[in-house]
């Protein structure tokens, strides 16, 4: 149901989890420098790339995409590996490190308003905007959102063309669905001071919108390592060295 792709390298498994409107093609930069530390596990959300897109609500269900992961991770067999989520996939990744934190050596993340946002009203007022665009204009609709891909020219070439040509596989059926049945369980602002495994944000300052997030997650989580870059929301793409680096200094310290 979730495509999945194992990559080569040293060290434990690093999950990594994109954002909607992404697919693999969103660590594209990443993977080389990661590899050294780590062994990439690169997985799609339903509805992107090339992973399904069902018609049941139960497979968009945060805790079914926590049992999935789970799954992965007994089938590369692995008792502990490390995790990574961006944006929309960070809500995932921090509800799976706080349902199974045993099984996480530690985790990291990027900026993701979904995950930390602590004003319910606006985010459900801008979920059934978007459900409600969807339903009116179609596929137009869902390419209008900020960060469905677009040619900018900020990536390298071939980045760039990776990202839109997997957007040409982006279900709008599979996106509906998860802003119906994933978004609405997505936040763990009011559970991210629980949080009991060694945590890493790399922050990109330039989206100005989510730092008030940033500095509430420094003060709910006082542990929380911060690497503030100059990057925007996708850092990882905006500042793929300096991201590779943060993270594998954090990978080898575990």
């Amino acid at each position: 149901m979730m495509h999945v792709e194992v990559g080569a390298g040293r060290g434990p498994y690093l999950l990594l989890v994109h954002g909607i409107c992404s697919s693999r093609a969103q660590w594209r930069p990443n993977l080389a420098g990661l590899s050294e530390v780590c062994r990439p596990v690169v997985v799609e959300l339903l509805g992107h790339g090339r992973s399904a897109s069902p018609d049941d609500a139960e497979p968009y269900r945060v805790r079914a995409y926590v049992e999935r992961f789970e799954a992965i991770r007994r089938d590369l067999g692995a008792e502990r590996w490390a995790i990574c989520g961006q944006s929309f996939g960070a809500g995932l990744t921090l509800g799976y490190a706080l349902a199974h934190p045993d099984r996480i050596l530690g985790q990291v993340f990027t900026n993701s308003n979904s995950a930390l946002a602590r004003n319910p009203a606006v985010r459900e007022e801008t979920r059934l905007a978007r459900l409600a665009g969807f339903e009116e204009r179609g596929r137009a609709a869902m390419e209008a959102l900020p960060f469905y891909p677009k040619r900018s020219g900020r990536l390298a070439p071939d980045v760039e063309d990776e990202l839109l040509r997997d957007a040409e596989l982006i279900s709008l059926h599979g996106v509906a669905q998860g802003m119906r049945y994933t978004s609405p369980d997505l936040s763990v602002a009011d559970r991210f001071g629980q949080t009991r495994v060694p945590t890493l944000l790399v922050n990109g300052q330039r989206e100005k919108t989510f730092q008030p997030s940033r500095d509430a997650a420094v003060a709910t989580l006082p542990s929380l390592e911060v690497v503030d870059l100059e990057g925007g929301h996708p850092v990882n793409l905006d500042c793929p060295d300096g991201f590779n680096a943060a993270v594998r200094s954090f990978l080898r310290r575990l």
